[in-house]
């Protein structure tokens, strides 16, 4: 580190406020600014998405004293109670700062683009492990419906592992909405297709509903489902989708 950090001690100072203002979605969508954290996740960031990121936030200089930070990303050194503050994770790691990317609105009267997987997990951390396996196996775009959790929820982040880098984000609609859209559309139910023999088309959207609620009855999509053993009732939505991303994936439709 060559220049100097800025330093900030005071609980009331306007940019700790924006920063602490990202750690509930409210503040996400607010003020634009979320936080990355974690050993690995960070100088993983900084590596390959440097752009993203404009503070880094610490406690101590000697943390960052031989890191070579991009131009674009400013050091911030904060009094040890304002990290802890930040620090929801507890890593004493430093901390990113990065500007929340736009996600544009989906029409989806058109029709799908490669694997599109609309999505209404209301979880963070559900969503980030989702996240994760999309970026793993092929999905194009995630689309976000309303009610879903903010994808860069720090819950959010620390589960996807950087995937939201990766991925197209986009808004969508509500429920509603859904039914009219373009197709082929698809869902996971425990009665639908076994997806181990499916046929995957290289253009679709898959569907994943609200944790404990799945996919409304009188949604239009075609039906599939994870064999099992039948041991338990049902998977969890995120281990199904993954398991059926996997399934495409392998089937050399990723």
């Amino acid at each position: 580190m060559s220049r100097p950090p800025l330093l900030i001690e005071s609980p009331q100072n306007p940019q700790f406020k924006l920063w602490e203002s990202a750690l509930e979605s409210r503040g996400l969508k607010k003020n634009g600014k979320f936080l990355l954290a974690g050993l690995k996740t960070v100088p993983e960031a900084l590596r390959h998405h440097s752009d993203r990121f404009e503070r880094i936030l610490f406690t101590d200089p000697a943390q960052i004293s031989s890191w070579r930070l991009p131009p674009g990303v400013e050091p911030v050194q904060l009094a040890p109670a304002l990290f802890r503050a930040l620090d929801v994770s507890g890593t004493g790691f430093p901390l990113l700062v990065g500007a929340v990317p736009k996600m544009p609105a989906i029409d989806l009267s058109q029709p799908p683009q490669g694997l599109e997987l609309l999505c209404a997990l209301g979880d963070p951390s559900n969503l980030g492990a989702l996240l994760r396996s999309a970026a793993s196996f092929g999905v194009s775009r995630v689309v976000l419906l309303e009610g879903a959790a903010h994808p860069f929820h720090p819950k959010c982040l620390r589960a996807a592992s950087n995937a939201q880098f990766a991925l197209t984000l986009l808004r969508g609609p509500r429920w509603s909405a859904v039914n009219e859209a373009a197709g082929p559309l698809y869902a996971l139910d425990g009665g639908g297709e076994d997806l181990t023999r499916f046929d995957w088309p290289a253009d679709m959207r898959l569907i994943l509903g609200e944790e404990g609620q799945g996919v409304p009855a009188d949604c239009p999509a075609i039906r599939l489902s994870v064999p099992t053993t039948g041991a338990v009732e049902s998977l969890n939505a995120t281990v199904a989708v993954s398991v059926a991303l996997f399934a495409r994936y392998a089937a050399g439709k990723g």
